[in-house]
């Protein structure tokens, strides 16, 4: 028998190293075996989301320009002001104006394309927020920055609008994005109902779907 003294007490078996860890954990992942179902798929839809998150943050014109934009209004956004979480599936993404930050609804995007126009849209939220002081139980307010996200996102491509089930060959973009705003607006808690949304959006329609800020033209 060793004289050699052990750092592994009697009966106990050594702790598998770091390496062996992240190895389980990614077969967990990959086969479903020794993890719950939900943990398994919001483990591999927030690793997708955050690749594109940081793809977009690193080669998407429109995104990379907003985030410049921001910085120059005072806002210096970081990953860590986009996050990945879980959402309901009727969304992709919200501005949280009251800490500052676009969440991203990982699992609900179609591609990274619609998760491109998803960053942009909460960012010109953003920057609407910090260069014009929006109040978001201003109805009037809320109407118009949701006109200029509609508008200068992408979220209203021919493309996006066929997804959707629209087709339109008139002003099908003024169509759309008139019909995002109103939608949005009308859910808003000091709206009370959608002949109001409908109602203010339009009041404010001309010079807000005119005013492209920061953007020299829609995107």
């Amino acid at each position: 028998m060793s004289d050699l003294p052990s750092s592994t007490p009697a009966g106990d078996a050594p702790p598998p190293n770091k390496f062996f860890q992240k190895w389980r954990r990614e077969f967990s992942l990959l086969t479903g075996l020794g993890i719950e179902s939900g943990d398994r798929i919001n483990t591999i839809d927030r690793r997708k989301c955050e690749n594109w998150k940081r793809d977009l943050l690193n080669y998407s014109p429109a995104v990379v320009f907003m985030v410049k934009q921001l910085q120059l209004a005072g806002c210096n956004v970081t990953p860590e002001h986009l996050p990945c979480t879980p959402c309901d599936r009727s969304r992709s993404g919200g501005f949280a104006s009251d800490i500052g930050a676009v969440v991203l609804c990982q699992g609900n995007y179609m591609d990274k394309k619609h998760m491109e126009h998803t960053m942009v849209h909460e960012l010109v939220h953003m920057y609407d927020h910090a260069k014009f002081k929006v109040d978001w139980n201003n109805l009037r307010h809320h109407a118009c920055s949701e006109i200029r996200a509609g508008s200068l996102s992408g979220d209203c491509t021919w493309r996006r609008e066929i997804g959707r089930g629209f087709l339109s060959f008139t002003n099908q973009h003024q169509a759309c994005v008139r019909r995002r705003a109103i939608l949005s607006v009308s859910v808003n808690p000091a709206c009370p109902d959608h002949a109001t949304a409908e109602r203010v959006v339009n009041e404010v329609w001309e010079s807000c779907f005119n005013d492209t800020r920061p953007f020299n033209e829609i995107y």
